[in-house]
């Protein structure tokens, strides 16, 4: 659950930052010469609200893991690569380093800790206190009252109570 909310969180916040900042929305995109910048911020922050929102509350965990998996391997591949060759068309970090590996690895820390999680949740789903838990917890229920009414009926002409037939194939495995 604390992975959920805090992967959910972020995404959450960085898709709202999308659309109230320019810098961080269209602006970045076009900077980074993404093709249909608007649409293209407006879809990656959109996804991030609404699956920020699905994560934390624990629905289709597994299923929005996956999009995002994609969003922040992409973030990285368009940034990255610029920043270690110094090239890129985002400002510097304000700080030493400012290019090469040691540049990268300083500023590819929240994307590493987000696809981290979002591969996490993937991997073992969003744990017992979800909406996803209870939706499965609810189903299992109706399943087990309609089994259990479904053996309750009243036997048709011709058939056996299971009782009944556990007992006839027990005598048929030992000869009787």
């Amino acid at each position: 659950m604390i992975i959920r909310l805090m992967a959910g969180g972020v995404f959450f916040w960085e898709g709202i930052l999308k659309f109230v900042y320019v810098n961080q929305g269209v602006g970045r995109f076009t900077k980074l010469g993404m093709p249909f910048p608007l649409v293209t911020a407006s879809s990656v922050g959109g996804l991030e609200i609404i699956g920020g929102i699905l994560l934390i509350l624990g629905l289709g965990t597994r299923f929005i893991t996956v999009p995002f998996i994609i969003e922040m391997l992409v973030a990285m591949l368009s940034t990255k690569p610029q920043l270690f060759l110094g090239i890129s068309p985002l400002p510097l970090p304000p700080v030493p380093p400012q290019v090469g590996i040691w540049a990268v690895l300083h500023e590819i820390r929240s994307e590493y800790a987000q696809i981290m999680s979002s591969i996490f949740l993937l991997i073992s789903g969003p744990g017992p206190w979800s909406l996803d838990a209870s939706v499965l917890s609810r189903a299992g229920e109706n399943r087990e009252s309609l089994v259990g009414a479904a053996t309750r009926r009243s036997p048709v002409a011709g058939s056996r109570q299971p009782e009944e037939a556990s007992l006839f194939d027990r005598r048929r495995a030992v000869g009787r």
